[in-house]
């Protein structure tokens, strides 16, 4: 047995130290193409310095060597030495046609990695001009194309891959091309080369649902992602794409079982919280609803979303003083939002409470001077309170946007002649 192979047999036994040691001793007489299997040896075992520092020496000797220097990048490549690689990369002459189309393949991917799409791309058609039947090249452009967006592209080239295998480098030309058509637009298509697997894997198939719901075939979506808990029951996400495919289904207590198994499981997602009020209101639990949304914005104060649709609930029970603490709480938190203004006045006006409305339409204002709706609800308060003065130019500006409402047009009318 040969010095290099008896440092291997060590290696294998995890008797690292005494393997390197071994090969330290071995390298001071061994010859150059022993040399080359040790660098090979310490770059596999992550000794990248050790690694390095023979290849340089053996490039001095052999500068004309492509195999050294294609090793070396791989040493820069895991040092993220990315400008050292590129350089010695391009040293690579183009009439060593072997290693040439492979440095080509990694210039691509060292572009590619600093944003150089448009470089990336002309070094893989090279590659691909030379050696038009390599499916690594075909792989990689579908890559780059589907990095950056171009899915149709992307396509055409991982096609030409799946016509000669179902994988490269543990990844699946299959889901390549499901995740590509999908991101195309092309729902059924994408479903095609979404297959059940022996043992499924949880992302494929919560991504197998996106596509399905998609494709509006929501009998699909629902099994994969009922699937997906089945194997996985801590896939907080699946709960909501779930449990919102079963509201729009019209399966309302399913849905509502969904979002407790998630809480269950977590009781810190703030949507599943917002989602189980939501759905809790649809079947007429509106005890339960409230519960849920104020656990939801417990978990954040200026979950806005959440406050506007507790804020409707309380409405329904006419339960202003609430809205009003509410919202002076939420605020308290150091949440600003002109809306939440806006609600605070009209409570306060169901409370009688003029002079708090006021001052909360007097905030919102600056920030919903454009909203229509906002303008002739304040502009009538105005009226109301006897402030014509100020109510004019709001209403006049109400009707700048909203210039058929002759209502509020003649109610205008009759607060200047009023004034007159």
């Amino acid at each position: 047995m040969n010095t290099i192979q008896q440092a291997i047999e060590l290696a294998e036994k995890n008797e690292t130290e005494k393997a390197l040691a071994l090969l330290s001793d071995y390298q001071k007489n061994a010859d150059d193409d022993s040399l080359f299997q040790i660098a090979e040896l310490y770059l596999q075992w992550g000794f990248l310095i050790e690694s390095r520092t023979i290849l340089e020496q053996l490039i001095e000797k052999y500068p004309e060597e492509t195999a050294l220097k294609l090793t070396l990048s791989d040493i820069f490549i895991e040092s993220e030495e990315d400008e050292l690689a590129i350089t010695i990369l391009n040293e690579i002459p183009e009439g060593d046609e072997g290693y040439y189309v492979q440095a080509l393949i990694q210039l691509a991917d060292l572009y590619q990695a600093q944003g150089l799409f448009e470089v990336s791309e002309q070094k893989l058609l090279e590659a691909k001009h030379i050696d038009p039947q390599e499916s690594i090249i075909d792989f990689a452009l579908g890559e780059l194309f589907f990095s950056i967006g171009e899915y149709v592209k992307a396509i055409n080239y991982y096609e030409r891959v799946y016509t000669k295998t179902k994988e490269v480098g543990h990844v699946s030309i299959e889901d390549r091309l499901g995740e590509a058509y999908a991101a195309a637009g092309e729902y059924e298509k994408a479903l095609e080369f979404y297959k059940e697997e022996e043992e499924p894997d949880p992302d494929k198939l919560f991504r197998h649902g996106i596509t399905a719901h998609q494709a509006a075939r929501d009998d699909i979506a629902m099994k994969a992602w009922e699937h997906v808990l089945e194997i996985d029951q801590d896939y907080y996400a699946a709960y909501t794409q779930l449990a919102n495919v079963y509201k729009e289904q019209g399966m309302f207590e399913e849905a509502y079982k969904t979002v407790q198994q998630g809480l269950e499981r977590d009781s810190y997602q703030k949507e599943l919280f917002f989602l189980a009020a939501d759905i809790a209101h649809q079947l007429g639990k509106n005890n339960e609803s409230e519960e849920h949304v104020r656990q939801a914005i417990a978990l954040e104060p200026d979950y806005k979303e959440a406050v506007l649709f507790l804020i409707e609930l309380l409405k329904e029970k006419e339960a202003f003083d609430e809205i009003i603490e509410l919202i002076h709480s939420i605020k308290n938190t150091g949440a600003e939002d002109a809306l939440y203004d806006w609600e605070l006045a009209k409570a306060n006006v169901e409370i009688e409470s003029f002079d708090d409305a006021l001052n909360s339409y007097q905030q919102a204002y600056t920030s919903l001077q454009h909203d229509s709706d906002f303008l002739k609800e304040y502009g009538y308060f105005l009226t109301e309170e006897g402030r014509v003065q100020e109510a004019i130019p709001i209403l006049k500006a109400y009707l700048d946007q909203q210039p058929i409402d002759e209502d509020v047009r003649e109610h205008v009318e009759r607060l200047e002649q009023d004034l007159m």
